[in-house]
């Protein structure tokens, strides 16, 4: 049913709530500083109140990635999970909740465990879902990042993503977007490769990839800043965090708005859509 294009729709994106982050920023220890997160609890509960207010409501809302701070193995982990959980507990039942694997989830280098702990906590690291007639691919960007210690993983990833594309050129769909937690690229498809986008041959296999299957957009965070670009009339967007910003953006999600024609979306801070929600311009779209 969901394969039906049938009319507009909008989901939800944020991104990096990374519970323990601010504390670890601020007192300038990112390995061993995040043994608090109240803030972040807190900002996380301003993105689940402003989500449930909003009316019509999306048809979900997507996290992409860095859920929490700890890194595999670290000391204050699983209660930072717990936490988090605890707070997306409160998400209205009808806005389905879509995980999306970051580096401090699964670590800068994963491996088999580190991946299986995720997926036993949060679901599975990659996989595809309909909603309207529209595919949406979820994919673990740490395996185009990383993947020294799971190859056979990355592989896997390969082999079921160009299934998925194949796929779409039987069913008719509206659109197809991807999620990931590392951007393909900031600004430019041929910037330097560091530590927040792909390395260079990578990212240009893929983008190719995508550009060819007729991908629309990708969505991303792990910046902890807005940003994005365009590869071949592929959007590349880069959402702000919900928690610890590292630019001058406010703690914010993204909405996005996806039409016959076109995917349309704009970032509004927590306060914003929690006070005014969705704007006339967008809501017009809705309606049509």
């Amino acid at each position: 049913d969901e394969k039906q294009w049938k009319g507009p729709f909008y989901f939800i994106q944020g991104a990096d709530p990374q519970f323990g982050l601010i504390k670890a920023w601020a007192v300038g220890d990112t390995n061993n500083g995040d043994d608090e997160w109240g803030e972040e609890i807190k900002l996380a509960e301003q993105a689940v109140q402003a989500i449930n207010k909003l009316n019509p409501k999306p048809k979900f809302f997507v996290l992409c990635g860095d859920l929490i701070h700890g890194m595999p193995g670290t000391q204050w982990r699983k209660d930072q999970e717990q936490d988090l959980k605890n707070v997306l507990k409160n998400t209205n039942q009808d806005i389905p909740l879509v995980f999306v694997s970051g580096n401090h989830d699964i670590g800068n280098t994963p491996t088999r465990e580190t991946i299986d702990s995720y997926c036993k906590n949060w679901g599975d690291d990659y996989f595809s879902f309909w909603v309207g007639g529209v595919l949406f691919l979820v994919l673990n960007s740490q395996l185009y990042f990383d993947s020294s210690k799971c190859p056979q993983l990355k592989q896997a990833q390969d082999v079921w993503l160009n299934e998925q594309l194949a796929v779409t050129k039987k069913h008719k769909c509206k659109h197809i977007i991807v999620f990931q937690h590392i951007p393909l690229f900031l600004r430019k498809p041929d910037e330097d490769h560091d530590y927040f986008n792909l390395e260079k041959s990578v990212r240009q296999e893929i983008m190719e990839k995508f550009h060819k299957a007729g991908i629309k957009a990708v969505f991303s965070g792990h910046y902890h800043r807005n940003a994005g670009g365009f590869y071949r009339g592929l959007e590349m967007v880069v959402s702000s965090a919900i928690g610890c910003q590292l630019g001058e953006d406010p703690h914010g999600l993204r909405v996005v708005v996806v039409t016959d024609e076109k995917i349309v979306h704009r970032y509004y801070s927590l306060d914003e859509l929690g006070s005014q929600g969705i704007e006339k311009e967008l809501l017009d779209m809705l309606a049509n």
